[in-house]
């Protein structure tokens, strides 16, 4: 049975099914019948009249408002269509490439765009690493971010967009904005300060004629290697550059590796005037004053390092390392040491008391510093303590303590850190021995309390951690130890005190012995002094062989290590401890030690735990591979073939598999 067709005329209005134009219709409606039955009821002719205007009004309004209704139904229906015709055209012709794959990264669509980038190909249906392995790893790397990465795909740069719940990937190019972004970073200030480490122990022997060659060498070889990376260099002193660049030469530096620092070196010894360079690089802030101060800081730290490197470091950002490949030039003078001497011994004098303390789990060049620098303060006629934690200390050093039973005005010095802390006075001095960073002092929190009034006295490499504002700095990386340094400061003190006594000598050269492996490494003629003199003040050979015998359970803790030791072929021996066990530190830098006794090993690593949920690591290289920059990148520091770290909060696996990372960059940058 067919079905009638719909009777249009009992249809509403259009502009009827508008709930409130109806009310407004009724309204109206209901106004002009009243009017209409006013009117008849004042004149019949008048009523007349109104109800046949009323009548055309309402035809005309009615007529009015349905075209009104059928204009506006249709300028929607036009809208609504423009809309979707205008989404559809932009899906297909916007500059957005889209792509979209189903659950197994097959493509299953994508828009005239993506097929411009797959170089118009057929690849519906083909598995997404198949057609374009640069594109699918990018998708498995940003898979679950929500915001636009900046990718590279192909050489060119692209805002990468993956919306996950629908399996979509939106692709723009936007190598242009990239280019231009670019362009400002390469465009971007540095300042710099090259420095001419041992130029004044170089020349100060030589003639006119050699001093203008050299002079004439150094500024030939500094202004071609300018002129090759567009760089502004103008010489301010006899050892002193300035730099002034862009961003885009610091990456080209950085690439190279400073390899002019190699240039140099190399050169000038073929030339018998071996030189060496310090560079100190900032970047990346608007205030030059401030990029000024931070590149002379930079410099500080390079030449602080032992020299013959280069340091680059953004304004709040991480120093970075170049150089460094050789051990430091002995550049000591005894003029220096007379300095230091005399202007640590006014400083002595207007302090009320001084505080001495090593780095933490000390060692005997830590305790003979301490016990010679409270020597110095007594015979300033200052009392002097020594801060120490007597927790966790090594045979060597409970050796030695027990020997200064004898010694109880010595032994009444040495205090904890928690009496150190209530003894403080305003103006206390306090001393940091063998180490520079804050925090690996055996009391941190005493550094904190007296950071305004503290002095260094360090053998190590300058780290980038640092005292802020330190009074006085004595850092002499080639030195032997920190006690070598002391050794010195005795000559330049008053001939009317009490000398140094047979135990603080004993103790000194202890130190000395043990951290150059009784005199096989780190060793120059300075040491042989400082070993002579501490040895004519009474050093005992006997008492300091005493000290550094080793316990039987720290024999077989060593022989423990040593067995867990692994060799690769390119000469490193790497010793892992037990995962919770806890090991001696000072056997550990002593298996790391031994272990370059081996023939073929350039460097060796020995990581166990030093302390529940901390991790320790002793480094030590022949001289051939630089082991501190390894330890600095973990954390540490050190000497180019000695330094160490600690780390907390990892295993013994993954500190491991974290070592082997970088010493793989290490070597591939050194080579």
């Amino acid at each position: 049975m067919q079905k009638e067709p719909e009777n249009k005329s009992s249809q509403i209005p259009e502009f009827l099914k508008n709930e409130q134009l109806r009310k407004l219709t009724l309204i109206l409606f209901g106004a002009v019948v009243l009017c209409i039955a006013f009117s008849f009821m004042l004149n019949a002719v008048l009523g007349l009249i109104i109800l046949v205007l009323s009548i055309i009004t309402l035809v005309v309004a009615y007529d009015g408002l349905k075209q009104i209704a059928s204009d506006t139904s249709e300028y929607i229906s036009d809208l609504s269509y423009r809309i979707k015709r205008g989404e559809q055209e932009a899906l297909i012709k916007m500059p957005i490439g889209i792509l979209f794959y189903d659950d197994h990264e097959r493509i299953e669509w994508y828009n005239p765009y993506m097929q411009r980038y797959f170089s118009r190909k057929d690849i519906l249906g083909k598995s997404l690493s198949e057609v374009d392995e640069e594109l699918a790893d990018q998708l498995k790397n940003h898979r679950d971010e929500k915001k636009a990465t900046e990718v590279k795909l192909h050489g060119k740069s692209y805002s990468f967009i993956v919306q996950k719940d629908i399996n979509a990937v939106f692709l723009m190019d936007v190598s242009y904005y990239a280019a231009i972004k670019e362009q400002y970073e390469d465009s971007r200030i540095v300042l710099g300060q090259l420095f001419l480490d041992n130029y004044d122990e170089v020349t100060k022997v030589m003639n006119d004629k050699d001093l203008s060659n050299l002079d004439n060498f150094i500024t030939n070889t500094l202004s071609d290697w300018a002129r090759e990376f567009e760089i502004f260099l103008k010489r301010v002193d006899d050892d002193h550059f300035f730099i002034l660049a862009y961003t885009g030469a610091l990456k080209k530096l950085e690439e190279e590796k400073f390899k002019i620092l190699d240039v140099i070196r190399e050169r000038t010894s073929k030339r018998n005037s071996p030189l060496t360079l310090s560079v100190g690089i900032a970047y990346g802030g608007d205030d030059l004053a401030e990029l000024s101060r931070l590149s002379q800081n930079n410099l500080d730290l390079a030449l602080g390092r032992g020299g013959d490197q280069a340091v680059v470091r953004e304004i709040a950002g991480q120093a970075r390392f170049y150089g460094g490949k050789t051990n430091p030039m002995e550049k000591r003078t005894r003029v220096r040491a007379r300095m230091i001497s005399q202007a640590l011994n006014e400083l002595m004098m207007q302090s009320d008391d001084i505080f001495v303390m090593g780095h933490a789990y000390p060692d005997m060049d830590a305790m003979g510093a301490c016990l010679g620098l409270r020597r110095i303060a007594t015979m300033n006629g200052k009392k002097c303590w020594i801060v120490l934690d007597k927790d966790n200390l090594h045979s060597d050093v409970l050796r030695l303590l027990k020997a200064l039973d004898q010694y109880p005005a010595i032994k009444g010095s040495i205090i904890s850190p928690k009496d150190a802390l209530e003894k403080v006075q305003k103006n206390s001095l306090l001393i940091m021995c063998d180490h520079s960073k804050p925090s690996i002092s055996i009391s941190p929190e005493l550094y904190e309390k007296m950071q305004n009034r503290v002095m260094v006295m360090d053998h190590h490499r300058r780290g980038e951690e640092f005292p802020d504002n330190p009074i006085l700095v004595y850092i002499e990386p080639y030195a032997s130890s920190t006690c070598e340094l002391i050794t010195e400061m005795f000559e330049y003190q008053g001939r009317d005190s009490e000398p140094i006594n047979k135990i603080e000598a004993t103790a000194m050269l202890t130190g000395i012995i043990i951290d150059t492996k009784s005199f096989s490494i780190r060793t120059g003629t300075r040491t042989f002094d400082a070993a002579s003199y501490l040895r004519s003040v009474g050093a005992d050979l006997g008492m300091a062989r005493h000290f550094m015998k080793e316990s039987v359970a720290s024999y077989m803790q060593r022989s423990h290590l040593i067995e867990r030791t692994e060799f690769d072929e390119q000469g490193n021996a790497i010793c892992c401890g037990e995962d919770g066990r806890i090991y001696d530190p000072v056997i550990a830098a002593q298996v790391a030690d031994s272990l370059l006794g081996v023939s073929g090993v350039e460097a060796s690593y020995v990581i166990t735990f030093r302390k529940e949920n901390l991790i320790g690591i002793s480094a030590r290289s022949n001289g051939e591979f630089n082991v501190q920059v390894v330890m600095e990148q973990m954390g540490g520091g050190g000497h180019l073939s000695n330094a160490a770290t600690q780390i907390s909060g990892k295993t013994i696996a993954d500190v491991h598999e974290e070592l082997l990372t970088i010493i793989k960059n290490a070597r591939e940058n050194q080579e």
